[in-house]
């Protein structure tokens, strides 16, 4: 034993470097492996807890407006085309919308990149403001046990915006959101009021009331993929310029998935699929704010 430490201690300086550098190569697969092991242990059992949440609430798909009491977890971005009072068209690319996560059994984060404004009218185009949203389940049961759904929201958003396509402060919006099932129908209400965080006065509040009928085509089949649906989006406005007046927007269109995109071993679908769908707002009331949005929608869940 003496004599080969004394032989490893002769050893030249370089050529230990070399051991030493050869020794770390051969490990370096060795714990790359067992990092990748355990980000894949993480994911894995991630993905399972949220699937084990989703079987707990009805499986309809998100509406193309209204915000869906379900927890959903996709990237997802919409493309909005309407026509201002003045008969000017607007592009709206995203929407604000953006990235859903389900970080925990009962709760849903959505991360919201701001939209970009692309104008006709002479106005700026730019960017809106930023957002924020996070649901809380309160109850479910899944077509099985009662199909229905209660949860409560809070948004925020902060005012990002640039050219003044976004709001002048930060506005936070609680709502809350309910959905029964009967068979193929799915009927969901959300109610909700925006509270300006400074500026009250100049921005008004607002109490916004969204209906949704869907319908899904079949249960089995590609039928089963086609949801077409009817939503009523009603502004009721509290102070600020429009103060006293109501817009309602009649939307009718349809909604298609989700397609999978993946399949296990097994051959059942798995958690990556496509859903998109496309509607038109069209105002009901004699006030409103702009008209004719067409809506586009395309979503990853995962």
């Amino acid at each position: 034993m003496t004599i080969m430490k004394a032989t490893c201690l002769v050893l030249p300086a370089r050529l230990r470097q070399c051991v030493i550098a050869l020794a770390i190569a051969l490990a370096a697969p060795l714990v790359a492996h067992a990092q990748q092991s355990a980000v894949d242990r993480f994911i894995a059992n991630y993905q399972a807890r949220v699937t084990a949440t989703q079987n707990e609430q009805p499986h309809w798909v998100t509406p193309l407006v209204t915000v869906t009491p379900r927890l959903e977890q996709e990237f997802r971005t919409d493309f909005v085309h309407q026509y201002n009072p003045a008969g000017k068209d607007v592009w709206n690319y995203g929407n604000g919308k953006g990235l859903e996560l389900i970080p925990e059994r009962h709760t849903e984060i959505i991360v919201n990149l701001p939209p970009f404004f692309d104008r006709s009218n002479g106005e700026a185009d730019g960017f809106g403001d930023i957002s924020f949203l996070a649901k809380e389940r309160l109850f479910s049961r899944n077509e099985e046990h009662g199909n229905a759904i209660v949860t409560v929201f809070l948004a925020g958003s902060i005012p990002t915006g640039k050219n003044a396509n976004g709001s002048c402060c930060a506005v936070v919006t609680p709502t809350l959101a309910v959905g029964k099932g009967f068979g193929q129908l799915a009927l969901t209400s959300t109610a909700g009021g925006t509270l300006p965080v400074s500026n009250v006065k100049g921005l008004g509040r607002t109490i916004v009331w969204n209906n949704t009928f869907q319908y899904r085509a079949a249960k089995t089949g590609v039928a089963r993929l086609f949801w077409p649906e009817l939503e009523f989006n009603s502004t009721f406005y509290k102070g600020g310029a429009n103060d006293g007046k109501v817009a309602t927007f009649a939307t009718p269109g349809m909604i298609i998935g989700r397609i999978p995109l993946t399949h296990k071993p097994d051959g059942t679908p798995g958690r990556l699929g496509l859903t998109f769908g496309a509607g038109q707002q069209i105002a009901v009331t004699h006030f409103h704010t702009f008209n004719h949005a067409t809506v586009i929608t395309a979503r990853l869940p995962f």
